[in-house]
């Protein structure tokens, strides 16, 4: 939708709509004064109960100039916004916000462009349960509200995994990247092959589209159709979280798999390695290389990718290594019963990676792709790290939206 600076232009010009809201940007100080927080975010909870829709930041909505934001304070508003999205909207919406750079004149302008995506939920804003008719907002009718609640209550029986993206987004599924999953079995039409495998699916309008796990395993930039889908991968030289100490840094992108091997990568080039001589010379590593594959792979495939504002974040300090994934524990499991147990979030995406090939030549495990569908991961997580480092690596749950696993580093041999 609006997908060029030229289409989104042309329909500034036009004005606002169902599918578009216009606001301008007040400060005072480093605080945004207008608009209000509570009328933004009704306005995007009734975008997300009604249809796709854009809001974009630094338009007159009477006028329909172009008055911009101060470079400087885009990231205020950035986290004046997250801060609506997660606490003025219930559930919390799903949004991704955007900086836009646009030419008026001679000048540049910049704006901020919000797209809120039709919702799988119905969303309470202080406004009460709205929706959007034309370029005004109305609260729902009791019986209105109940035929939507159970719409989409029928539309959430659909893994998340399978459901369909903006079809503007068809043509960044690239070959290249699921031509590896196609067998002597599958259909020679290309497209047939996408929609069997569910890379593609269709919307609610009958657009073909791909689907989020199509997004993840076959676009070069997943992370630009479905928020935040990348890894933050952050070495340290002490034990504290501090920029002060910080000896290396990479946002991991790409497809799935990719993301992957690249953060085994960044972990094997930041890791300490031991030397002893007991009785010849042998190399002790920080971690335990086959644990943290594991570590990496359960992350990646079991987040939650409906939350947008949250990343995997992957730590890695002298002492030990963290690693957060966003979402609670699927299913019914627990973090006791997370060893003995298997609960897949994401169905689709874990059979993708199951059919990935592993190129790792010297993985100790005796499997040949990413993924094992034998739920085995957890226990050798917890197994291979305490045979290197004595110390049992730690699960924890955190506001019951974020997985922390913790895995102690071995420490240095005396060598005396």
């Amino acid at each position: 939708m609006f997908d060029t600076a030229g289409e989104l232009l042309r329909q500034i010009r036009l004005g606002e709509d169902s599918a578009l809201a216009l606001r301008d940007v007040q400060f005072v100080g480093d605080t945004v004064n207008e608009p209000e927080r509570s009328d933004l975010a009704d306005e995007l909870a009734a975008l997300a109960n009604t249809a796709n829709g854009v809001v974009v930041l630094g338009v007159d909505d009477k006028t329909k100039d172009i008055v911009g934001i101060p470079l400087e304070k885009l990231r205020i508003v950035e986290r004046w916004l997250q801060g609506i999205c997660n606490d003025l909207i219930v559930p919390p919406l799903f949004c991704r916000i955007r900086n836009v750079s646009i030419t008026v004149g001679k000048e540049e302008r910049y704006l901020i462009r919000v797209d809120v995506p039709k919702s799988l939920m119905v969303h309470k804003s202080p406004g009460g349960f709205l929706y959007r008719i034309g370029s005004a907002k109305r609260e729902m009718a009791p019986e209105v509200l109940l035929w939507l609640t159970q719409q989409r209550s029928q539309a959430r029986i659909i893994r998340f995994d399978e459901q369909a993206v903006n079809s503007l987004h068809r043509l960044k599924v690239v070959k290249a990247l699921w031509e590896k999953f196609r067998t002597p079995l599958s259909p020679a039409d290309d497209e047939e092959f996408l929609l069997r495998s569910k890379l593609l699916t269709t919307d609610e309008d009958g657009n073909i589209c791909p689907s989020v796990a199509g997004a993840l395993m076959a676009t070069e930039e997943p992370h630009l159709i479905i928020d935040n889908a990348y890894i933050q991968a952050v070495a340290y030289r002490g034990t504290e979280r501090n920029a002060a100490y910080q000896s290396d840094s990479a946002d991991i992108y790409g497809p799935l798999d990719r993301q992957i091997m690249d953060a085994y990568h960044f972990v094997t080039k930041n890791m300490q390695r031991f030397a002893v001589k007991a009785p010849m010379r042998q190399e002790i590593p920080q971690y335990s290389l086959q644990a943290v594959f594991e570590a990496i792979v359960n992350a990646v495939a079991h987040r939650d990718y409906s939350i947008s504002l949250s990343k995997i974040r992957l730590h890695m300090f002298s002492d030990r290594l963290e690693l957060f994934s966003p979402g609670s524990i699927p299913g019914t499991m627990t973090i006791e019963s997370m060893p003995l147990r298997q609960a897949c979030r994401n169905a689709l995406v874990t059979s993708l990676l199951a059919r990935c090939p592993l190129s790792i030549p010297d993985y100790r495990g005796d499997r040949t792709c990413i993924m094992d569908r034998r739920g085995e991961g957890v226990s050798i997580i917890l197994t291979e790290s305490r045979k290197l480092s004595g110390r049992m690596p730690e699960y924890r749950l955190i506001d019951d939206s974020e997985l922390l696993l913790t895995i102690y580093a071995a420490q240095q041999p005396d060598t005396a």
